[in-house]
């Protein structure tokens, strides 16, 4: 999707105007919900910083926002072809159907991408089995790695880091008492 249109995806899933962002991001008075539309329709492309903005107003990374094309099937095609480029993403035939996979002999991507796929996996999983709503799945995926706490590379803060190694430290301790 361009950004226009996650903008505005964003928004929505927010139950906010235009107006509204645009008066949260600073645009004040009628050139607010006009600043926004414009940015919607792609007449306008925001900057960096307004981008970080609006993905602090949406609770989500600023990377939700600014995906590749994938608008259209072939936007989407080429998006695929780009990911087996730089990410070595394959696709082959399972039970007689199309299927993408991780190229196993670059070792150091395919246990990334294996990593992060397993965590997405997990967390649809969660989702299926009906332990987690839509929202909140919705939440892990648009801020992620925010919440993967399966992996090194989530955000924990120095604070919860340390709660987090007291907690384990207890549990171990009354297992050995």
């Amino acid at each position: 999707m361009a950004i226009g249109k996650r903008i505005k995806f964003f928004r929505n899933r927010k139950g906010m105007t235009q107006k509204q962002l645009g008066e949260i991001l600073g645009f004040l008075g009628k050139t607010s919900d006009v600043r926004m539309a414009q940015y919607e329709s792609e007449a306008r492309v925001p900057k960096s910083d307004l981008v970080e903005k609006m993905a602090l107003v949406f609770d989500i990374s600023s990377n939700a926002l600014t995906v590749p094309d994938i608008d259209s099937y072939i936007g989407l095609m080429h998006t695929l072809f780009a990911l087996e480029d730089m990410y070595g993403l394959k696709i082959s035939e399972v039970d007689g159907e199309p299927c993408l996979r991780l190229d196993k002999s670059d070792y150091s991507t395919f246990t990334s991408m294996f990593d992060m796929f397993r965590a997405w996996q997990q967390e649809a999983a969660k989702l299926e089995r009906g332990e987690i709503t839509k929202e909140e799945y919705g939440q892990w995926r648009y801020n992620y790695p925010k919440f993967d706490a399966s992996q090194h590379w989530v955000h924990l803060s120095s604070q919860e880091l340390s709660d987090m190694l007291v907690e384990e430290f207890e549990k171990e301790n009354k297992k050995k008492n």
